[in-house]
C-alpha cells in the first residue's frame, strides 16, 4: 500500500513539476519579468540583471528535478531539493497573496494564469505530496541502472537548458500570449456587447448615534434591512469595496499608441488594410543595433517596392527616440507606448510583427529576421 502511494506521489509531482518547468522555459523572458517584479517587493534589484539566467536555471532544475524523481535516481538529492523548491514556492505565493504584491505568480507562465491565492493551494497540494516522498525517500529504487540514470540525468540538464536558451534567443515555441500569430488585435481590446462586468461588494461600517452601537453591513443587507431608512444610524468612514466576481476582460487592456504630441493612434495604426510592418523596441538604449540596421534596410525596400508602412513602437522619450532616428537613419515612423505592454507583444528587443486589418500575420525575433525576397515571396506576390 505504501509503495503504491509513493508512486502515485512521484507521478503526479515528477509530471507535474516538469510540465510547470516546460511551461515557464518556453517564455524565460516572460518568466525573468515576473522574477524582477519580486525583486522589487524584496528589495533586491541588484538581482535584475541576473533574472533571465536565474530564470531559466530555476526552470532547468524544476524539469531536472521531475524526470529524476520518475525515473527514481539519486532520490535522496531529489526528495531534498523538490521540498526545499516547493517550500519556497509556498512562501513566495503566501506572501504575494497576503500582502497581495504579485497578483499573478507566473507559476505555469502565460498558459493557465492562476491568482495568488491558486497558486498558494496548490503549492500547499504538493508540499503533501513531497513530504510522501521526503519521508519515504530512502526506500525509492531507480528504474535504471547508477550509470544509466546519471546519462539520462545529465541528458535532461542539457535539454532543458537548449530549449531555455533556444527560446530565449528566437520566440516560445508555443506562444500564450494576446499578441501571437493570427490574433486580431483591435478584437482582443473589445468588450463583446452583453458581457458580464467585474461584480463588487460594498461594505458599509455603521454606528447609531444614540446607543453607539456599531454594525459592519454589505451593500445588500444594507438596502434589504432598511436601515437607510433610520436615521439614527450613518455611514462611518469610506465604504470599501471588494471585487467578489470577475467579469469579461479583454486580453489586451493595457496597450496605447501615441505620437509624441499625445495624440492616439492606436486605433489607425491597426485598421491597416494592406500588408504593414511594426518594429517593436521597448528599449532603444539596450536594443540590438544590427538588428535596427537590417530592419531599416527592409523597410526601406518594402517602401519603394510595395509602398509598405514601417513603425517603431518604443517606450523611450520622444527626444531619446528622435535621436536614435536620426543618428541611425531610420526611415520609418515612430509611435510610443508603456514598455509593459510592448514586452508582451514580442519578447525580443527588437522584434517584428507582419500585420494586416489588425492581425498577425507573422511575427520574428531579431536573430531570425526574414530577408527581403524570402518575405515578398511569401507575403506580398499573392
Amino acid at each position: 500500500m505504501r509503495t503504491k502511494l509513493v508512486w502515485v506521489c512521484r507521478i503526479l509531482v515528477g509530471l507535474l513539476f516538469i510540465f510547470s518547468g516546460l511551461i515557464k522555459i518556453n517564455d524565460p523572458l516572460g518568466f525573468s519579468y515576473k522574477l524582477q517584479e519580486y525583486f522589487e517587493v524584496f528589495h533586491i534589484t541588484f538581482l535584475d540583471s541576473f533574472a533571465l539566467i536565474i530564470a531559466i536555471i530555476l526552470c532547468t532544475l524544476e524539469i531536472v528535478l521531475g524526470f529524476a524523481l520518475l525515473i527514481g535516481i539519486r532520490a535522496v538529492s531529489v526528495a531534498w531539493g523538490l521540498l526545499l523548491l516547493i517550500i519556497f514556492f509556498g512562501f513566495l505565493t503566501f506572501y504575494s497573496a497576503y500582502f497581495k504584491v504579485v497578483q499573478t505568480c507566473g507559476c505555469f507562465g502565460d498558459a493557465i494564469p492562476l491568482t495568488p491565492w491558486q497558486s498558494f493551494s496548490k503549492d500547499m497540494a504538493l508540499l503533501v505530496l513531497v513530504s510522501v516522498i521526503f519521508v519515504n525517500r530512502r526506500s525509492i529504487k531507480p528504474l535504471f541502472s547508477a550509470q544509466n540514470g546519471d546519462r539520462a540525468l545529465y541528458a535532461s540538464i542539457i535539454v532543458a537548458l537548449g530549449i531555455g536558451f533556444y527560446t530565449y534567443s528566437f520566440l516560445p515555441v508555443i506562444d500564450f500570449l494576446p499578441y501571437k500569430i493570427g490574433a486580431n488585435i483591435p478584437a482582443e481590446m473589445v468588450t463583446p456587447p452583453g458581457a458580464k462586468p467585474d461584480e463588487y461588494e460594498i461594505t458599509y461600517n455603521l454606528k447609531n448615534s444614540k446607543t453607539g452601537e456599531t454594525k459592519t453591513m454589505t451593500d445588500k443587507e444594507y438596502i434589504k434591512s432598511n436601515i437607510w431608512k433610520d436615521n439614527n444610524w450613518t455611514v462611518v468612514g469610506n465604504p470599501e469595496s471588494k471585487l467578489v466576481r470577475r467579469g469579461f476582460t479583454p486580453k489586451i487592456i493595457d496597450l496605447n499608441i501615441k505620437d509624441a504630441q499625445g495624440n492616439d493612434y492606436t486605433k489607425e495604426l491597426f485598421a491597416n488594410p494592406f500588408n504593414n510592418l511594426i518594429i517593436v523596441a521597448y528599449d532603444l538604449g539596450k536594443t540590438n543595433l544590427d538588428a535596427m540596421g537590417q530592419l531599416n534596410a527592409l523597410a526601406i525596400n518594402l517602401a519603394q517596392n510595395y509602398n509598405t508602412r514601417t513603425v517603431l513602437l518604443t517606450s523611450n522619450s520622444p527626444a531619446d527616440a528622435e535621436q536614435f532616428s536620426k543618428k541611425n537613419h531610420l526611415i520609418m515612423e515612430v509611435f510610443y507606448a508603456d514598455a509593459v505592454p510592448l514586452k508582451t507583444m514580442i519578447r525580443a528587443n527588437p522584434g517584428i510583427f507582419l500585420m494586416k486589418n489588425g492581425t498577425v500575420i507573422n511575427k520574428w525575433h531579431y536573430h531570425s529576421i526574414p530577408n527581403y525576397d524570402n518575405l515578398v515571396k511569401q507575403y506580398f506576390q499573392k
